[in-house]
């Protein structure tokens, strides 16, 4: 007897179960149940006969992309400002954006267009930051709720060290926090809230105690931004003077969550960082297109893959100007090409480590996604490559290289999370 809730989809499968090289079937069949991977199989058993078969021969159907750093609020500003570097650019152009979303009527436009412009480009899995404000912040979430796809949303909080316009009373920033949390926390098993302390220089040491206390309670994880940039590395030295390093500071206020914090950027980490990093399983999150737009600097994804940390990509809008996760995977690739050559003990990133950063690598941190191993939630793309293939006959492993260096979303043919296809929401 067949099992209930299956679904059979046809095509040439890839994906990364380890960093180290890609798994491909030719038009082999994925068996999903309940929304998860339950068997690839090159032929179908006799008895999968009676079902339906989703039939995307000759098509890719490739694990949904993870993009774990994205400024929502910022979107409005995508490509603007990117002559400077990360302190005048956040003053000139972030903070009078961000300070915009006071005004919700405003927020659900720009949100409505964000939940598009991600779901276009193949992203089923994002970790968000909203701004300091509560009612445009639930927009965002309901929003993204509605859409299928799957999100960490967190409220920005800061309250120090900021223009007035976006200055959080203490108090009043913990308060909202915690009614974000308790309205959305068990609202979606999709969309989740995450902790947000901007970064350690807009948060006071009571509101950092405070998130950190609040974190531990919910059992929620937490997201925030490390050694970006050395004029902010050093900033937060003058704030801290007491503190060991940068990294130190989160753990001592209770944000290094084991295997539940994201950290963004991390180019100038040192090793007593890192290995903090790794002993509490906190996540580096790459953000090359921003870190080379502002000036920060490259970060040496191989050090931290060498020392157990694990490794995700995120765009960084609007530091980042492109919002598709294939291109933050081109960049990786060539970020790393550049610090190979500053340091010939630091491989450049494979091809295949690159995809697994933007998929399982970047998936783990929502759990068992980003691969089609048995057990994974089925999020999935179908990608039609033809029109990217016209004149060779290439291998699948060659076929996802064209899509990632030359493929858009045109290529997109359906997007699916856990099982469940994704249309277009009509806004």
């Amino acid at each position: 007897m067949v099992e209930k809730n299956i679904k059979i989809f046809k095509g040439d499968i890839v994906f990364t179960p380890t960093k180290d090289k890609f798994q491909t079937y030719k038009n082999a069949y994925i068996i999903i149940q309940d929304g998860k991977v339950k068997a690839i199989e090159k032929e179908l058993k006799e008895e999968y006969g009676h079902l339906t078969i989703e039939d995307f021969t000759d098509k890719l159907i490739i694990p949904g992309f993870v993009d774990l750093h994205f400024h929502a609020p910022q979107f409005p500003n995508r490509g603007l400002g990117l002559d400077k570097e990360l302190i005048p650019w956040l003053e000139t152009y972030t903070f009078p954006e961000e300070g915009k979303y006071a005004d919700i009527e405003y927020a659900k436009k720009v949100y409505s267009k964000v939940l598009h412009e991600v779901w276009k480009v193949g992203t089923t899995r994002i970790a968000l930051f909203s701004s300091i404000h509560k009612d445009s912040t639930k927009i965002l979430f309901d929003l993204f709720i509605k859409s299928g796809l799957g999100a960490y949303i967190g409220k920005v909080n800061m309250d120090r060290n900021s223009p007035e316009y976006i200055l959080e009373d203490t108090e009043n920033s913990i308060k909202d926090t915690i009614e974000i949390i308790d309205e959305y926390k068990n609202k979606s098993n999709l969309v989740k809230p995450i902790i947000t302390p901007r970064f350690v220089p807009t948060c006071t040491p009571k509101l950092l105690e405070e998130l950190g206390k609040i974190a531990e309670k919910y059992d929620l994880p937490v997201q925030s931004h490390l050694c970006e940039n050395l004029g902010e590395v050093k900033w937060v030295g003058e704030l801290h003077p007491n503190f060991k390093n940068y990294a130190s500071i989160y753990e001592h206020y209770g944000l290094l969550r084991n295997g539940k914090s994201l950290m963004a950027h991390c180019i100038y980490n040192n090793e007593d960082e890192i290995a903090l990093m790794a002993k509490n399983n906190v996540y580096a999150v790459h953000c090359p297109h921003s870190n080379y737009n502002l000036s920060s600097g490259i970060m040496p994804v191989r050090t931290f893959l060498q020392s157990g940390v694990p490794v995700g990509l995120g765009t960084d809008v609007s530091g980042g100007h492109a919002l598709g996760i294939p291109s933050v995977i081109v960049s990786c690739i060539q970020a790393s090409k550049i610090k190979w050559l500053e340091n010939k003990t630091l491989p450049p990133i494979t091809t295949p480590e690159a995809f697994y950063l933007g998929t399982k690598g970047g998936g783990s941190f929502f759990g068992k996604v980003g691969s089609f191993e048995e057990g994974y939630d089925f999020d999935a793309l179908i990608i039609d490559d033809s029109t990217l293939c016209e004149i060779h006959k290439l291998t699948l492993e060659e076929r996802i290289q064209k899509f990632i260096y030359i493929g858009d979303d045109r290529n997109i043919v359906r997007r699916y999370v856990q099982g469940e296809f994704v249309k277009e929401l009509d806004f």
